[in-house]
């Protein structure tokens, strides 16, 4: 091998295609003595024009082509370039790059197209034998050596011809060589080809998972959005719940302040028919002068009692007044929570309409989310009914807020024309400022509403003197009961309010009980 690390131009171009007479080798010896350089000799004729990458090399005697060489050196270009000129050339091989054995070898110029352009006679790397030596053969060692000549010549004829069958194969080889390589680029065509669509689908592919992995978040965001959006709708309904409870307590309390302005009413006819027996009874008492004293003061204890009774309702109808304000503040409040709630279902409407805007821009395989919007616009929808019937009812409350005012003025009213009447009357500045004190009716005159006319004034001043009355019956105690027993008495007629100790009477019972609902609502 060569000390060269390039790699001399070789062919697999056959002996027949080769040119040996362009290069000639001289001076070649027989024998090469083995372990010493060796210098080759030759000669360049007009017919060849040396290259750069032209090379020397020793192949063993059979070669086929010029792969088969043993080592090679490389040809040094002439000093002169003239085409008519012969030019002398030499090159050195080293020993340690030379064959050890003795087969026969010769020289070849190979240029740098890998054709064979000159080629020298065998030679061998042995010790040269001795020429004197004579050799003595029989006639039967010729004869031998004859028969083996034709048998050598018969070989070599069998030689050539299956040189030629190779070298035909060699063709063909060649030929299928040159279309397998017409075959091979053209595949290494279509492999670009191929590669180039693989690279665009590769492209594309990225593309599309890059576009799913972004569908994929708008999905995710859009279920989140709709989770936020079913928590809001829960509220909204748990609100509706405790609008629609106010709603029933609210209905609740008109209905009682419809019973009690209808009791107060009554009690309102009730004073009409006792004004109308007052006043047939002053009559009375302007026809018959010789019973005006003790007329006088049955009716004065009336009149005591009309007036408890006149303090009593003002004290009602006060109640009725600081429960209709607490009312109002209540009405009030249903009417910032209302505006709280319209609000809020704007905001819903407009956080619907975003996710509407959202789930257009989505591909169709949302359909399900899309259902799911349009659950939650239809859940939106009744929301939105709801709050209507809630205005609905809440102006119904109002309207029916707005009667009772009314109703509670003209009771407020009717007082006032009793208060006065009760005023008009004759002597009565004097005989209330007189007589604070109220008169136990006799129990044989208990049928009477002013009492017995014809009753002696002795009896009734006895009677006030010994006994002692409820303010809010007709029962009398004697004067030395014990004022313990008397006051168990008169509590067992109020109620009071186990939160803010006040008191009511016991026939107010309803105003007693919407005292402590205000507190429940508090």
């Amino acid at each position: 091998m060569d000390e060269n690390v390039d790699e001399p131009p070789t062919s697999a171009i056959l002996l027949d295609s080769c040119h040996f007479s362009q290069v000639i080798f001289t001076n070649v010896e027989k024998y090469y003595m083995p372990g010493g350089d060796v210098i080759c000799y030759y000669t360049l004729t007009k017919n060849i024009t040396p290259r750069r990458k032209d090379w020397v090399g020793i192949f063993r005697v059979g070669w086929k082509t010029t792969r088969e060489y043993y080592t090679f050196m490389w040809a040094p270009l002439p000093s002169s370039l003239d085409s008519d000129a012969v030019l002398q050339q030499e090159v050195q091989f080293k020993a340690y790059y030379l064959p050890k054995d003795d087969e026969y070898y010769q020289f070849c110029y190979v240029d740098q197209d890998g054709v064979v352009r000159g080629a020298s006679v065998p030679f061998q790397f042995r010790a040269e034998a001795e020429d004197d030596i004579l050799v003595v053969t029989t006639q039967g060692e010729v004869e031998e050596i004859e028969q083996q000549n034709k048998d050598l010549l018969k070989e070599n004829q069998q030689l050539k011809e299956s040189c030629k069958s190779l070298q035909k194969q060699n063709m063909d080889l060649q030929e299928k060589l040159r279309k397998a390589q017409e075959k091979m680029k053209q595949l290494e065509g279509e492999v670009c080809f191929l590669q180039t669509e693989s690279l665009k689908l590769q492209s594309a592919l990225d593309q599309q998972a890059a576009e799913l992995t972004a569908v994929q978040i708008d999905l995710a965001s859009i279920k989140e959005k709709n989770m936020d959006l079913g928590k809001e709708n829960q509220e909204l309904r748990s609100d509706l719940d405790s609008l629609r409870g106010s709603s029933e307590k609210l209905e609740l309390e008109l209905n009682s302040l419809g019973e009690k302005n209808r009791h107060l009413k009554e009690q309102n006819a009730c004073r009409d028919a006792e004004l109308h027996q007052l006043k047939e009874q002053s009559q009375s008492i302007s026809s018959e002068k010789e019973q005006l004293g003790n007329r006088l003061k049955t009716t004065l204890d009336q009149m005591d009692q009309l007036q408890s009774q006149v303090l009593s309702q003002e004290k009602e109808i006060e109640n009725l007044v600081r429960m209709d304000r607490d009312k109002t503040e209540q009405l009030e409040h249903l009417e910032k929570e209302k505006q709280q709630l319209h609000i809020t279902l704007v905001e819903q409407k407009e956080h619907t309409e975003k996710l509407e805007h959202a789930l257009e821009n989505s591909n169709a395989t949302e359909a399900n989310t899309f259902l799911r919007l349009q659950h939650v616009q239809f859940q939106s929808q009744d929301l939105t009914k709801e709050l209507e019937e809630k205005n609905h009812l809440f102006q119904i409350l109002q309207r029916k807020k707005n009667e009772l005012d009314e109703e509670n003025q003209l009771l407020k009213q009717e007082n006032s024309d009793l208060l006065r009447r009760l005023s008009a009357l004759p002597d009565y500045s004097s005989f209330a400022a007189a007589s604070p004190m109220y008169v136990q009716v006799p129990p044989e005159d208990a049928g009477l509403v002013f009492g017995n006319p014809y009753a002696s004034p002795k009896t009734s001043a006895e009677n006030m003197s010994s006994l002692k009355k409820c303010p809010w019956c007709i029962a009398s105690f004697p004067e030395d009961i014990e004022e313990s027993q008397y006051a168990v008495h008169v509590r067992s007629h109020l109620l009071e309010c186990p939160i803010c100790s006040q008191t009511f009477e016991e026939s107010n019972k309803q105003v007693y009980e919407d005292h402590l609902f205000c507190h429940d609502l508090e």
